[in-house]
């Protein structure tokens, strides 16, 4: 009983300095995720509130940098590039920096995201995006720092900002027509000698109507005979090998043979001399 009493009272020591107790994160996370036009934009932050206290002008000074939120940094990412005032960002993710002052901020997009608080030393070279907007004074406080999409357009968003009695707004332009039309153009025209190529070789290589896959070769190599691919035209000479057209075949091994030879492709050199010699032209 002893070795018992002495083995629980052990165990029961180990559990209470191993245990830790969850209590509720002062700043909380949110992430939002929000779709505008054909972009994905999600935000990261962390949600601290005012609790009694004056936040702009005093707990978050005027004319200085904020990590704007707290704890880590707040973190945008977007699907595509997109548009912040004049300036264009790139496809990737970014810290959210603001200067705040009593009439307007200053809100610049970092790509250094792996900060706590704002970066130890400021590198100019890493601002993808700065822009000075007006602030508007709400009729009603805002308990706690929020942000949100509103104003939400094929082509754009606008992302708020609001704490106490303050709102910022930043309009985000994303490339919704510009993707659009390019689509529509690229249908409208027809496959492009990419899509010809690849589903003659498919079609190849698996076996299927050799014939379509005949039309389709050839259609890429004519979209592309200004600036001849020797590796389409040796799957050519294979194609129409395979369909039985001999001359066919023999005419694109050499055009091959020719332009992998200027660029001194010894591989295809090789390979189409083999095949010429298969057939009988060499």
């Amino acid at each position: 009983m002893k070795k018992l009493f002495t083995l629980i009272m052990v165990l029961t020591v180990s559990f209470a300095v191993n245990a830790q107790i969850e209590t509720p994160q002062p700043s909380p996370s949110q992430k939002i995720e929000q779709t505008v036009g054909l972009t994905d934009v999600t935000l990261d932050y962390s949600r601290p509130s005012m609790r009694g206290r004056e936040i702009f002008g005093n707990l978050v000074p005027f004319g200085k940098l904020w990590r704007t939120g707290a704890n880590k940094n707040t973190i945008i990412t977007f699907s595509t590039a997109v548009t912040i005032g004049e300036q264009t960002l790139k496809a990737g993710s970014y810290a959210i920096f603001t200067t705040p002052n009593k009439e307007n901020w200053e809100v610049v997009f970092y790509t250094d995201t792996e900060n706590w608080g704002t970066p130890a030393t400021w590198d100019d070279s890493k601002v993808a995006a700065k822009v000075s907007v007006k602030t508007t004074t709400l009729p009603m406080s805002i308990e706690t720092f929020t942000f949100t999409f509103d104003n939400l357009t094929n082509d754009s968003a606008v992302l708020s900002l609001l704490w106490e009695n303050t709102m910022v707004d930043v309009t985000i332009g994303v490339p919704t027509d510009a993707t659009v039309t390019d689509a529509i153009s690229k249908i409208m025209n027809g496959p492009s000698a990419d899509n010809y190529y690849a589903s003659a070789r498919y079609y190849l290589e698996s076996g299927k109507d050799i014939k379509q896959a005949v039309t389709w070769i050839d259609k890429a190599i004519d979209m592309t005979k200004e600036s001849p691919k020797f590796w389409w035209l040796r799957q050519q000479a294979l194609i129409h090998a395979k369909a039985g057209d001999k001359k066919g075949a023999i005419k694109a091994a050499k055009a091959s043979l020719e332009y992998a030879d200027k660029a001194k492709n010894a591989d295809y050199v090789k390979m189409n001399k083999d095949s010429l010699k298969e057939w009988g032209a060499m």
